[in-house]
């Protein structure tokens, strides 16, 4: 097996220099650690992380718990925190809940599974790990989730109304900046099939949307709104709910997410309408089908990725003893402008 000494001798440098190397430290020439570098590659010397955890009390390893890995937002996440971990030298132990499968669209009942979560993180702490990363399958109330552990927690799409560090996207200001697109394709008369009236999201997008109807100087209809259950059978129904509302329906729909405005689209065609001519419609998640459904829906992108690196890379500085200027972080989203939206004249 390679050592250092080994490297140190090949190099015609000391072993500190090749420690200083490869922990990045000390004032080394960028030409020494350029040669150090390619000899430690030739050579294929791996480091001893378990002896050097021994030395330095320090495992540089993340825990992460998921609340479900088959939901679509997780693996996105998951990659931005892997890819973060990677560039810092860290690493992840990875635990799965599976609560999606066991709860379905259920989030109220978390609290039911705290014991399964209790004995993740007794996992994860017996295998040292010196922070934590809870990711949820949907933006709720999590606090009390995880009991109080002498490591860092850090939470991301889903939030706690402790002191907690969560890391979340922009839903109110997602949800202003649709309809503002739907103002500036001239429609005025815009409905939302929201998600349940119980729901964070729900409200924060509801408040996007009113305030984006207020700075238009137009007043917001109560009947414009009926709530969905994030499926796509209920986007099949509310669709239904706003035509039998209105004698004059409105000409622009905004769904909550896209499984409700593909289930609304459907819908349309049911009654012979034409997606966008009759109705334009825009959703949110940016769900891989909605690229592909005809017409490709317009949608609202979430910035999962970049929660993961943000998740990561708050912990990596609380591990490390570094400042972090604040606790919660709302990063923002981004809208893809694809065939289900039509400009009208303004009427």
């Amino acid at each position: 097996m390679t050592t250092i000494k080994d490297i140190a001798e090949k190099a015609g440098v000391s072993t500190a220099t090749i420690s200083y190397v490869l922990n990045n430290k000390g004032k080394i020439s960028e030409e020494t650690r350029g040669r150090v570098l390619k000899i430690v590659n030739e050579m294929n010397y791996r480091r001893n992380s378990i002896a050097k955890s021994l030395r330095t009390s320090k495992t540089n390893t993340i825990g992460i718990i998921a609340e479900d890995i088959t939901v679509f937002n997780t693996s996105s996440i998951i990659d931005g925190i892997n890819k973060f971990v990677e560039e810092k030298g860290f690493h992840l132990i990875l635990t799965n809940l599976r609560l999606n499968q066991r709860l379905g669209l259920n989030y109220s009942d978390i609290k039911s599974c705290i014991s399964e979560i209790s004995e993740s993180i007794e996992v994860l702490l017996s295998r040292q790990i010196e922070g934590i990363i809870y990711i949820g399958v949907h933006p709720r109330d999590v606090t009390g989730i995880i009991r109080k552990i002498n490591k860092p927690v850090v939470y991301t799409y889903c939030y706690t109304s402790r002191d907690d560090y969560c890391v979340s996207y922009d839903d109110k200001l997602a949800a202003y900046e649709i309809t503002d697109y739907f103002l500036k394709m001239g429609h005025k008369k815009i409905a939302v099939i929201s998600g349940p009236v119980d729901s964070l999201a729900t409200s924060e997008r509801i408040q996007g949307y009113k305030e984006a109807l207020r700075n238009s100087n137009l007043s917001y209809k109560h009947d414009y709104i009926v709530s969905g259950e994030w499926d796509f059978e209920s986007g099949v129904r509310a669709f239904k709910k706003i035509l039998s509302k209105h004698k004059t329906p409105p000409t622009a729909i905004f769904a909550m997410n896209d499984l409700m405005a593909a289930g609304a689209i459907e819908a349309a065609f049911s009654f012979d309408y034409s997606i966008p001519d009759d109705f334009s419609i825009i959703g949110f998640d940016n769900r891989e089908f909605s690229g592909f459904y005809r017409p490709r829906i317009t949608t609202m992108s979430l910035p999962l990725n970049e929660m993961g690196r943000k998740s990561a890379e708050i912990l990596t500085d609380v591990i490390n003893g570094k400042k972090v200027s604040k606790k919660s972080y709302k990063i923002k989203c981004r809208l893809i402008k694809r065939d289900s939206v039509k400009k009208i004249k303004s009427r």
